[in-house]
This record gives C-alpha cells, structure tokens and sequence, in this order.
C-alpha cells in the first residue's frame, strides 16, 4: 500500500479537527467553566464544572425565549419563501427553452456572484415602510437566499424524467397540481438541502439584522448576543457568551441531525450538479 493513501486521509482529518475541532471543544469546554477559569479562554477542561449555573444565568438575563421567538418569526416564513419561490421558477427555467428563459434565470442567479447593497437596501427598506420590521427581515432574507434555491433546484429538476408531468397531464392535472402533486415531492432531498442551508445562514446572522431590525424587542438570538455583549452586561464572561453560543446553536445541531440524509441525498443526487 502506497504511504500517500494513508497520509492524505490522515491529514485531511488533522486538518478538519483543527479548524472545527478546535473551535467547537473550546466552545464547550468554556460554557462549562466558572468566571475565574474562563476569563482567560483555552482548549484545557474545567477544574469545577459549573454548567448548570452558567446555562441557568444566561437562559435568565440573555432573553433567550425572546430571542428565539423572533428568529423563528423570520427564519421560517424566509424559508417557506424562498423554497416555493425557488421551486416554482426553477420548474420553469428547468422546463422552458429559449434565449429569455436563459438571460432570466441568469439573472435570477446572478445573487450568487453579487454581493448584497447593504446600505441600498436599508434605504428602499424606509421608503417602503419595512425598515425596522420583521417583514423587511424577511423579504431581505428571501431576496438574498432565492438565487441559490433556484439553481439547485433548477440542476435538480432537469435530471427528472419529463415522461411523469407528460403523464399527469394526461389524466388532466393542470400546472398547480403538477407542481403540487408531482414536481415538490420529488424535490423533497434537495428542498432539504437549501432548507438546512439557507438556515444556517439566516439563524446565525447578525450582520444584516443589526441594519434592517436595529435591535430592541425585534432582536433575533444573535443580535441580542450582540447587543448584551455591547452593553458589557457580559464583559470578562466568556463562559456566559459560550453559553449562550450552544444554546443558539441547538436548534440547528437538532435541524442538521433529523434531516442530514435527506441533505446528503440532495447534495450527491444532483443538488449542485
């Protein structure tokens, strides 16, 4: 056996537990700690093992419930949106031909490449009345996570074999209830896919949420990390920050684990071919 098969594999898991072993053990680890451990944080395990005091305190004075809530009132319809969006328009780029077809749907993915004008969007946020809003977190959410919905499922669509709409058509279905009854459920894995990403990027946003909610009582889970860390309520805390980071991230550890077939599925059956 060659010595090169063994030391690539071998270093390509060094590699992986370095750059999110590492980070993910210090996370943990530090959560665990009292304050006079933690103040300064590093990878060794705690001397006392203060957990459920850390975890109580935070749940307490972080406002999680509240800021769970508010993730869930923009994360989810943003998902919802942009899956029956994207499913919808990646039928028909899938389906139709054409010179139009193809300058739309390289338009519709052209937010892959282009990055999001915040401060422009800030601006039409206001003159429409949504700066500030829930509903304004959504729409720009769905606006920036469309592009890629659409192409992952437009590559999806194309690989289905045409013979099944043609035969629904047959028995009568109209557009709807072949986009319904057969189109969706076969887009189930890769659905998955953009649904845990798209997710993963909106649940851990604070970058755009920071401009368009401003903070307050509309604050997601890591815009109010944010605002606590800002206000020093947390100052020298870092087993309180950490704390609170593995509550936030709970929710997508449990979404990841219940659906990582169907992600891994959607990925390898043509998800982003």
């Amino acid at each position: 056996m060659r010595p090169g098969r063994i030391v690539r594999p071998l270093a390509v898991l060094l590699i992986a537990a370095l750059t999110i072993g590492v980070p993910l053990w210090l996370v943990a680890v530090t959560s665990l700690k009292p304050q006079a451990e933690a103040i300064k944080p590093n990878l060794a395990l705690p001397h006392h093992v203060q957990a459920a005091d850390n975890y109580q305190q935070t749940f307490d004075q972080g406002k999680i419930v509240q800021g769970f809530v508010n993730s869930l009132l923009v994360v989810v319809p943003s998902v919802l949106v942009v899956l029956f969006l994207g499913a919808g328009a990646a039928w028909v780029f899938a389906r139709r031909k054409g010179r139009l077809v193809g300058v739309m749907y390289a338009l519709s993915i052209s937010g892959l490449l282009l990055p999001p004008a915040v401060i422009t969007i800030v601006m039409e946020l206001r003159q429409l009345g949504l700066a500030g809003t829930q509903l304004g977190m959504i729409a720009v959410y769905s606006g920036m996570y469309l592009s890629t919905s659409i192409f992952f499922m437009t590559g999806f669509i194309r690989n289905l074999p045409e013979e099944l709409e043609e035969a629904a058509r047959m028995d009568g279905a109209g557009p709807l209830r072949v986009f319904l009854q057969i189109i969706l459920p076969l887009l189930r894995p890769v659905i998955a896919t953009a649904t845990i990403m798209v997710m993963l990027f909106a649940w851990s946003d604070v970058f755009y949420a920071f401009f368009v909610l401003g903070g307050g009582d509309k604050a997601t889970l890591p815009l109010n990390l944010y605002q606590i860390a800002n206000a020093q309520l947390y100052l020298n805390n870092w087993h309180l920050i950490f704390a609170y980071i593995v509550m936030m991230s709970l929710p997508m550890v449990l979404v990841f684990v219940v659906a990582q077939r169907r992600i891994v599925s959607g990925i390898t059956s043509g998800a982003v071919k």
